[in-house]
């Protein structure tokens, strides 16, 4: 007996919104990445695309537990010599609080091409408004 493997053009694709109020970091991304990647579905496999869209509110009212808004820091490198950048879990949050979540979820998804296939269907907005209301997307309560 063959494994039967869903056509590209027939995988359902769902678009769902979830509130990132007072919803700590590693739990809510764990949750969004097994979306993205379509864990949940009876027709999950692991070299296809089958998850669906996430889009999440509120990323500026996410919380961390313990001392990690002073503790958990961010690194990259820009490329120049003694080009190490590093910045505070608070910091990011003050500057830039969509990619404090995005980061956590790039880190729970596979790094490979799939994965960064997989983080586009990602929609992360700081505030309660979003442009993704024609898809009509279904609450997700987490």
């Amino acid at each position: 007996m063959k494994t039967y493997l869903t056509p590209v053009k027939e995988i359902e694709r769902k678009w769902l919104i979830v509130d990132a109020q007072d919803k700590v970091l590693g739990r809510l991304a764990s949750e969004i990445a097994t979306r993205l990647r379509g864990k949940h579905k009876a027709n999950y496999c692991t070299f296809i695309d089958v998850g669906d869209f996430v889009v999440v509110v509120n990323a500026d009212k996410v919380r961390l537990t313990g001392k990690k808004w002073d503790d958990k820091v961010y690194r990259h490198h820009t490329g120049f010599m003694g080009g190490l950048k590093e910045k505070t879990a608070k910091v990011l949050l003050e500057q830039k609080p969509e990619e404090l979540l995005r980061k956590a979820v790039r880190g729970m998804l596979p790094k490979n091409t799939l994965g960064r296939h997989q983080l586009k269907k990602l929609k992360v907005y700081a505030g309660t408004e979003h442009p993704h209301a024609a898809q009509q997307p279904e609450p997700l309560e987490l």
